[in-house]
């Protein structure tokens, strides 16, 4: 059973725009906050931005003001509007719950990801 679906990435020239999108088990999105990670090659998984099931959001600096972060509740999906793309924010993007935000619940397997590739 696939609990984690991401989906949206793709080949963009710097300056460009993408949305990313997650489509996740209702019974693990109902619960909890939901979050965006991104893994650059030889780089550590790191958090981008997060949503609490109320709508509070949380991102990190390097990307304020660029990306936008939202969940829809009725079709259990979370995504990541990226706007005005540098190079710096090509890397794989993956979707999971974030307990520091919200329920201290299991996180769930982590899906395949998205590539997202920017260009210079």
């Amino acid at each position: 059973q696939v609990l984690l679906a991401e989906s949206g990435g793709g080949l963009v020239q710097a300056g460009g725009s993408l949305r990313l999108s997650c489509v996740v088990n209702g019974n693990i999105f109902s619960i909890n906050a939901m979050a965006w990670f991104r893994q650059a090659p030889g780089k550590q998984r790191d958090l981008v931005a997060s949503i609490t099931t109320g709508g509070s959001t949380y991102y990190a600096d390097s990307v304020k003001g660029r990306f936008t972060i939202s969940r829809d509740n009725a079709r259990y999906t979370v995504y990541l509007q990226m706007n005005s793309l540098k190079p710096e924010d090509t890397a794989v993007y993956y979707c999971n719950t974030d307990p520091s935000r919200g329920p201290k619940t299991s996180i769930p397997p982590w899906g395949q990801g998205t590539q997202v590739t920017v260009s210079s």
